[in-house]
């Protein structure tokens, strides 16, 4: 009787060992399969979110390029002009014409003809030209009745004053007094000025 009821026993256990072992492993494949399928969708979601996401990155850039740059009310405005007969070039500074604001590059060419383009951003145009002759601004600065005196070289040498300065030449330093006993020729108005400074 004893036999029989411990191999009863013995055989109740090995079954239910072996039903605990098929519920406990069973639920784990399945969640692996789960998981796996979990990550697909995500991988596809991901996928179709990047396509998705790189297509309007496209698209975007797209619209950035073919929106032109234009000028804006604060931008400035310089006008360089080359003299083919003395070498030297002239910029003039100035802020942008209200009638030229939110204008595009095609645009300002348009009205400025005459000129090439050199640079154009929305804060600045550089505009450059070529002309025959000479510039203009060559000067010749001297000691005339105890003043510092300045005048115009002009195209055929000739010199014709400009301006007598209240700066007398009696307080210079003597090689400057020297110098300008023979005339000192400086090229440019910003170069006549800071010698007159220089002089003050």
């Amino acid at each position: 009787m004893n036999k029989v009821i411990i191999t009863m026993i013995a055989i109740i256990v090995v079954i239910g060992a072996i039903f605990t072992a098929v519920v406990i492993f069973q639920p784990n494949h399945e969640e692996e399969d789960q998981k796996v399928e979990t990550e697909v969708a995500e991988e596809e979601i991901l996928d179709d979110c990047t396509d998705e996401y790189e297509g309007m990155e496209y698209e975007n850039t797209i619209k950035a390029n073919t929106q032109e740059e234009k000028t804006s009310p604060n931008c400035s405005l310089i006008t360089k002009t080359y003299y083919e007969k003395c070498g030297h070039t002239t910029s003039q500074y100035s802020n942008l014409p209200q009638d030229l604001v939110n204008l595009t590059e095609d645009e300002i060419q348009e009205k400025y003809q005459e000129y090439k383009i050199e640079s154009f951003a929305s804060n600045e145009v550089i505009l450059y030209q070529e002309k025959e002759g000479e510039c203009g601004e060559h000067y010749m600065v001297k000691d005339t009745e105890g003043f510092v005196t300045v005048y115009q070289i002009l195209e055929d040498g000739s010199e014709k004053e400009l301006e007598v300065t209240g700066i007398s030449t009696e307080y210079l330093p003597q090689t400057d007094k020297i110098n300008m006993k023979n005339g000192i020729q400086v090229n440019g108005k910003q170069a006549l000025n800071q010698l007159i400074e220089d002089f003050e």
